[in-house]
């Protein structure tokens, strides 16, 4: 039993720590943020509409298909940096499911573009 509770002792004071300091910045955040935003501050940023409207308002898809691009590009880039360090052991096959995926990407994304969805009034 005391073998076992020296070898997770740094993990248990690693999560004390943790959750203390997090305990610690919402209570910060709590005590000393500012509860009057200005106009500027709950106007229309990245969603296309006001933040405190109807719900069931129609919106622009174009700021959503912005977003889902991002996170395609975001999880390629995911993909290819433990592609490219290991691609000495992936050989041809790995290189050819790369291009694979690759292709898929850049045929969604020529797609998007056709339709219009990237171009803004």
């Amino acid at each position: 039993m005391e073998e076992l509770l020296r070898e997770y002792l740094p993990i248990l004071v690693f999560l004390a720590i943790a959750i203390g300091l997090g305990l610690v910045l919402i209570l910060a955040a709590v005590i000393l943020a500012v509860r009057n935003p200005d106009p500027e501050k709950v106007s229309a940023y990245e969603c296309g509409f006001n933040a405190f409207d109807d719900a069931r308002m129609k919106f622009d898809v174009r700021f959503y298909l912005v977003a889902i691009l991002f996170i395609i590009f975001d999880l390629e880039v995911a993909f290819l940096f433990p592609w490219a360090v290991a691609f000495q052991d992936v050989g041809v096959v790995g290189f050819w499911s790369m291009m694979v995926f690759l292709a898929v990407l850049t045929i969604g994304f020529a797609y998007e573009w056709k339709k219009g969805a990237l171009e803004w009034e």
